[in-house]
């Protein structure tokens, strides 16, 4: 089996690599590096069957030989660079994503598209099943992300209905784990970060806000079911034990033995008051539903986030 994930180089591509060649398959990764890292995937550079290929997928996608599978992963994926990257995040939702359904096509691969709970918006239905359309801002800041994946999601199920391609979408819930990066925004490594630092947890609003969060191992395990399933329809892929923001910041100085109390700052725009999966299709078609709890999972990440701050705080440098 050959298979090509785009995006391969960030943090679930990374893992997704390891995964296939842990599993014997030839594994193709594709990154331009603009939010990815190379160390990321530097464990496998030695592995027989792995391949790293320097490419932006926006501009062209192409492959010799045979494929068999080909996962689309490339894309900014947290508020810091997403906003930071706006234009090149809708890019490769748009034409990265043609691209990528264009190779699969012409090798008859299946095309597996990474989408994001992102596409409920501020949801007003809760928890979330894949029947809700979502409550999205088209113009606001975090619409280029939001926006750009359900333009991503629709022309999936276009290239499916015209051409018979073999696809599968996964609408993934916060995950979190080893190779996040630090400074990218999400809740998990920037409270883990501030309180290996020191530093007090920035919590927005009141942090009754709630979010879900899934152990990486997990969400790899369903997307390798979904990718296997036959099912063309979006699979959301969560945890779906829920926390508020302020209890998770509990949790989180618990975990870690450090307490260093809480800091509220104003609420952003457009951020979800809730995010929870209702995971009904992933446990009834894939037979998937997660095994590591929050606490466990914040426990198996703590070596790479305590020596990720210690080496940016040493100076090492970023993604290259």
């Amino acid at each position: 089996m050959k298979t090509l994930i785009t995006g391969g180089a960030g943090f679930l591509g990374s893992h997704l690599c390891e995964r296939f060649i842990k599993d014997g398959h030839d594994v193709v990764c594709v990154d331009n590096l603009l939010t990815g890292s190379r160390r990321n995937v530097s464990h496998l550079e030695d592995e027989k069957g792995f391949e790293f290929v320097l490419n932006d997928v926006s501009e062209h996608l192409d492959l010799d030989g045979d494929l068999d599978n080909l996962l689309h992963f490339a894309c900014p994926a947290s508020p810091v660079d997403y906003m930071r990257h706006p234009i090149e995040t809708m890019k490769v939702e748009a034409m990265g994503t043609h691209n990528a359904l264009k190779l699969a096509q012409q090798k008859g691969a299946t095309f597996l598209l990474a989408s994001t709970s992102e596409v409920y918006g501020d949801p007003l239905t809760h928890p979330q099943p894949e029947t809700y359309w979502g409550n999205v801002n088209p113009i606001g800041p975090r619409s280029v992300y939001d926006e750009g994946k359900r333009y991503a999601e629709a022309m999936t199920m276009a290239w499916h209905r015209t051409h018979g391609l073999e696809t599968r979408i996964v609408r993934i819930f916060n995950t979190y784990g080893p190779r996040m990066q630090l400074e990218d925004g999400r809740v998990v490594p920037a409270f883990v970060s501030q309180v290996l630092r020191g530093k007090r947890l920035t919590v927005f609003g009141d942090g009754g806000q709630t979010r879900s969060f899934c152990y990486v191992d997990d969400l790899v395990e369903g997307i390798v079911r979904l990718l296997n399933s036959g099912y063309s329809e979006p699979v959301n892929i969560g945890n779906p034990t829920e926390f508020t923001i302020a209890g998770f910041a509990e949790l989180v100085q618990d975990v870690f033995g450090i307490q260093v109390g809480i800091e509220h700052l104003p609420l952003p725009e457009d951020d979800p008051k809730v995010r929870r999966p209702d995971i009904t299709r992933a446990r009834e078609i894939l037979g998937w539903e997660p095994r590591i709890s929050l606490e466990e999972g914040l426990r198996l990440s703590a070596d790479y986030f305590r020596d990720e701050v210690s080496r940016i705080e040493g100076g090492g440098s970023g993604s290259a």
